[in-house]
């Protein structure tokens, strides 16, 4: 699975990587940490989802998820603090296909992608292992 993680804080790429190892998902993730950034990698990489943060510098999410569904159908996933309804509302009117507000549990953000991946044009399940067994 291809994610592009669009936030303008560099840690949260990290910290997403750190959350799909801990569940053993295989992911090459990319980061953009500007809007206009994100953009032309959508553009350029045609990634599988897009995680997309709302508060951002020069071009925020709202705006970000407009123009990617200018000319791309990627499923794109809001991740951010920000939990008024008006919020969730906008961003789904905007082109998102999900929303979800930090911090999340990792086994919630790793259905989540599932469930975008199963609609998604390139349709690649995610690769999960089952968690140990324990008596």
């Amino acid at each position: 699975m291809h994610l592009l993680v669009i936030d303008d804080d560099p840690a949260t790429a990290d910290l997403l990587n750190a959350i799909l190892q801990s569940m053993n998902v295989t992911a090459n993730i990319e980061q953009a940490v500007s809007g206009s950034e994100g953009i032309q990698k959508v553009r350029e990489k045609q990634p599988d989802v897009v995680i997309l943060d709302l508060i951002m510098p020069e071009i925020d999410g709202w705006k970000v998820c407009q123009e990617i569904r200018q000319f791309s159908n990627v499923p794109i996933l809001i991740l951010s603090a920000l939990d008024q309804p008006g919020h969730v509302a906008a961003a789904l009117d905007a082109g998102a296909d999900d929303y979800l507000i930090k911090p999340v549990s990792a086994s919630i953000l790793v259905a989540h992608l599932h469930t975008l991946l199963r609609r998604s044009p390139k349709s690649q399940p995610l690769t999960v292992s089952p968690p140990p067994f324990r008596s």
